[in-house]
């Protein structure tokens, strides 16, 4: 029973991270209006695709995830 535990504790701080990486992600300015995100508006739809934003998010976490992982060694 200690090891489901200390599993719950863990998803609980990772769900805990995502929220609040979440709720900052919306305060970064420009973040969702970079070049290369599409906005389609038509009379009663909005389609709104971030490609631009999504380029720059993979970079940042790539670079993020391997720098942990070289620390961890």
């Amino acid at each position: 029973m200690e090891g489901l535990g200390r599993t719950l504790i863990w998803i609980g701080g990772g769900l805990l991270a995502l929220g609040l990486l979440f709720v900052l992600i919306g305060r970064i300015p420009g973040l969702g209006r970079l070049p290369g995100d599409i906005v389609i508006k038509r009379e009663n739809v909005t389609i709104f695709i971030p490609l631009g934003t999504m380029i720059v998010v993979s970079i940042v976490l790539s670079v993020l995830l391997n720098l942990i992982a070289r620390l961890r060694r």
